[in-house]
């Protein structure tokens, strides 16, 4: 059985936050570009929940000897996006906060540096691993 190098749960974790986070960004993006549509319901994106699922997969993988076996150590949860109900903030039906989505992305930038910044890490390892360093 081949260890691929690009497998770690650190390189895992790095991938879901970066996927979740591009995500969240174009639901923000979303929310600002329809702040003055009328009826419009703001979105959120939740994905935190995958971070930990790829760490965890990484513990109990599976190894399959036919394709008929059950897999399990896999994520099954993808980041998802939910309708904020129940709100308004304009007299137009509309509940999108600019102010609140500014934060959010300005969050939500910071956290894609970094996971990017964690990449980059990994990569920079596994650099000086191949050339000898």
């Amino acid at each position: 059985m081949a260890v691929s190098l690009f497998s770690s749960s650190a390189l895992q974790a790095a991938e879901a936050g970066m996927q979740g986070s591009a995500l969240k960004q174009q639901t923000i993006s979303n929310n600002i570009a329809n702040v003055d549509t009328p009826n419009y319901s703001a979105k959120r994106t939740h994905f935190q929940h995958t971070l930990g699922e790829a760490v965890e997969n990484e513990k109990l993988h599976s190894y399959q000897t036919d394709e008929r076996h059950m897999q399990f150590g896999t994520s099954q949860n993808e980041p998802f996006t939910t309708t904020e109900e129940g709100t308004m903030y304009n007299h137009n039906g509309n509940n999108v906060d600019i102010d609140k989505e500014m934060a959010e992305m300005a969050k939500n930038q910071i956290y894609y540096n970094a996971m990017t910044d964690r990449l980059n890490s990994s990569f920079n390892k596994l650099q000086t691993a191949v050339q000898g360093g």
